[in-house]
């Protein structure tokens, strides 16, 4: 199918981060504040059916990928149900999910019937009282999780990582020979200045050519490439069939290639991670649009898609919470 969706910079827009809540069950540092309350209200959610009409519409305009984020996705009912109608719809190959893994043991195998092709899992330390104070959860059910997904025939798994300094920097090379281990792929992850979460990320900011010298102190890697359409640069560690990944929004931006925008749970059309320049699809759509209506309304905000965002030269630029936006 023609992507018909360029951006004022020549970017072709194929990928859509799906979040379907703003919820989660865990409340990692960088992402929800403890105590944090104020979410959007169910009635403010889109539907199932809501969010089935905006996606066949960006699959008739050429997006390829569909990520489901949150919060944490899984929290929200009847999710492998959404899978199965997205699955259906004309355009859309590639269906994947991003999740904490705390309800993956008891998901995983319909998710994987439903047509979920690829799961990434949040997992930022191997210890079990530091995984608690990063995220107020158990590392033992995430761990249960990840076996439950690998049983359920997803592989590669691929974790995510979010380095921090002086929090979990002293664990990348345990998590290396983890999913060495397990048979993971592993993607480092920069922190991001993305609202004020109490631990700001710029304090526990650590560069990933810091984590990517280590690594070549004490393994040999190799340039390699996976599938999916994030902005990870691989490499692979030699006579292993472990994959690295490297995400790096502050150090190396990949603004140029940015192939993506995010739709939130409440309707907002966000065109970049790193600006607030959003567009309100719920409205229109409740309102009574039709689809080439619709069609317009999302090639329009296509048209206003920034070129970069400014997490380096304006860190507090964006206020909004991590899990209002997808991730």
């Amino acid at each position: 199918m023609t992507n018909t969706l360029t951006d004022p910079f020549g970017r072709a827009i194929e990928y859509v981060r799906l979040s379907v809540t703003d919820r989660c069950d865990l409340r990692c540092v960088y992402c929800i504040p403890r105590g944090y309350k104020d979410f959007v209200e169910p009635e403010a959610w889109l539907s199932f059916d809501e969010i089935e009409r905006i996606i066949s519409v960006f699959g008739r305009l050429g997006v390829k990928r569909i990520r489901i984020t949150g919060g944490e996705p899984l929290v929200r009912h009847n999710i492998p149900e959404l899978v199965q109608r997205l699955s259906s719809l004309d355009g859309i190959s590639d269906l994947s999910l991003s999740t904490n893994a705390v309800q993956l043991g008891k998901q995983a195998s319909a998710l994987k019937q439903a047509g979920i092709q690829r799961i990434n899992v949040s997992l930022d330390s191997l210890q079990a009282d530091r995984f608690k104070k990063i995220t107020s959860g158990n590392l033992d059910k995430v761990l249960k999780g990840l076996e439950a997904a690998k049983q359920a025939g997803f592989s590669p798994i691929k974790i995510n990582m979010v380095v921090m300094k002086g929090i979990n920097d002293d664990e990348i090379e345990d998590m290396v020979e983890f999913c060495i281990k397990e048979g993971h792929t592993l993607r480092f992850i920069e922190t991001m200045p993305v609202g004020n979460t109490g631990d700001k990320a710029t304090d526990h900011y650590y560069s990933l050519a810091k984590v990517k010298e280590r690594l070549e102190s004490r393994y040999e890697l190799l340039p390699s490439s996976l599938s999916g359409g994030g902005p990870a640069r691989y490499y692979q560690i030699a006579r292993t069939d472990l994959r690295i990944g490297f995400i790096t929004p502050m150090s190396q931006h990949f603004c140029e290639t940015c192939n993506r925008v995010r739709l939130s749970n409440d309707g907002m059309l966000y065109l970049c991670l790193g600006q607030n320049d959003m567009v309100d699809l719920r409205t229109p759509l409740r309102a009574g649009i039709n689809d080439e209506q619709l069609e317009k309304l999302i090639i329009d905000a296509i048209a206003h898609k920034p070129e970069r965002h400014e997490f380096n030269t304006q860190p507090g630029h964006v206020v909004r919470f991590m899990s209002q936006t997808g991730g």
